[in-house]
């Protein structure tokens, strides 16, 4: 039997990635709470949160057969609530060790819903011919800012990071339910690969140089979901919810970008475009970096949202444009060597933010931009026409 309301397949994704990261947005917003409960600094902290990150490359890795076994609709229906389930279990963790541990399940529920609703997206995007991945993006971001603002005003209601992730669990299940209770994942597209993708696919010096290019957006979203609200506490003395309300900013003013970045790129070109989203990433960071004031700091975390909306979606674009080899193979080395940045990042900005002080999280960020501008024109499509003689 199914529950839940009729809804066309394309807002069943949008759904899908609204109810997985106001989920997962629920955690970050309390990382202050957190970090107190266990009693540590940033660098251990920063050094537990990679559980999630390995977690989730284990099962990016893993993960595929086994859900094409289980079944897309069984394992997203069920993923969704044990995600909740996992959240609320790990903030009772009393030690950064603890908390790294149980978070390690929650990394491996992750990759299990990425893995359904991004090939969902890709796959309802092809059958309604209609380009909707951006926009389901969108709605992730729309999720975690959501979940920012009720983490922020739960912060200061005074409410507890253990009761507010427990509350999550049957909010959780009963949306789950509802929006996407008649959930039937999409037909496989006419005429794909149907080659097993490599475990792991050997980096190239092109895909190195798109690394560059879309590294300072993951660096600094991540500093942005894991350390604004430590940053906040730390260097203005805000109150819980004004802590939480950075991390739900970010996620904002990223969330209407991708809303509207598909249109950006086809009035200009990539290259434009990415060019544009680094300049504003750098203004964002060096105010976030030299912020005497609190309301400039909230400026700064605006434009990061902003400057990181898009450029990871561009750099998968121009990996997949190469000729040197199959588009599959450049797509899947640049996401694995992406996320061998986004695995170090917590640890690495959290020795910073401890040994040199919370801004230098952000401050990172600044020659980052800077070497993404050098490398922006890696984006050009006319490198498109670059291809290989022999096949």
């Amino acid at each position: 039997m199914s529950f839940g309301i009729h809804l066309p397949p394309q807002i069943k994704v949008f759904g899908a990635f609204f109810i997985y990261s106001f989920c997962m947005g629920s955690l970050y917003p309390r990382l202050p709470a957190i970090q107190s409960f266990m009693g540590v600094g940033e660098g251990a902290l920063g050094l537990s949160l990679i559980g999630a990150a390995l977690g989730t490359l284990i099962s990016l890795t893993f993960a595929g057969p086994i859900i094409e076994r289980i079944g897309y609709r069984r394992t997203l229906l069920a993923a969704l609530p044990l995600l909740s389930v996992l959240y609320a279990i790990a903030v009772w963790a009393p030690s950064p060790l603890t908390f790294f541990l149980l978070l390690m399940p929650v990394g491996i529920t992750i990759g299990c819903i990425e893995l359904i609703i991004n090939l969902e997206a890709d796959r309802v995007e092809h059958a309604i011919g209609r380009r909707i991945m951006n926009r389901a993006h969108a709605f992730w971001s729309f999720g975690f800012f959501s979940a920012g603002m009720v983490g922020s005003f739960v912060a200061q209601a005074g409410v507890s990071p253990q009761m507010h992730l427990a509350i999550m669990i049957p909010v959780i299940t009963v949306a789950t339910l509802i929006f996407l209770g008649r959930f039937q994942p999409a037909e496989h597209r006419a005429g794909g690969s149907t080659e097993a993708s490599p475990r792991f696919a050997r980096p190239t010096l092109s895909i190195i140089v798109l690394v560059l290019v879309c590294l300072p957006a993951m660096i600094l979203e991540g500093a942005g979901i894991d350390w604004s609200a430590i940053y906040m506490r730390d260097i203005f003395s805000a109150a819980p919810f004004w802590a939480g309300f950075a991390v739900a900013l970010g996620a904002g003013t990223q969330a209407v970008t991708r809303f509207f970045a598909d249109s950006f790129v086809e009035r200009w070109s990539p290259v434009v475009v990415a060019r544009g989203l680094l300049t504003i990433l750098g203004i964002g960071t060096m105010l976030v970096f030299f912020a005497p004031l609190q309301w400039l700091a909230y400026v700064g975390l605006a434009l990061i949202g902003v400057g990181t909306s898009a450029l990871f979606p561009l750099a998968m674009s121009a990996a997949a444009q190469r000729t040197d080899r199959p588009a599959a193979v450049n797509v899947a080395a640049l996401a694995q060597i992406s996320f061998v940045s986004f695995l170090l990042g917590p640890p690495l900005l959290g020795y910073i933010a401890e040994h040199f002080g919370i801004r230098w999280a952000f401050g990172i960020g600044i020659p980052l931009v800077i070497l993404g501008l050098l490398f922006a024109d890696a984006l050009s499509p006319r490198r498109k026409a670059k291809t290989v003689a022999a096949e």
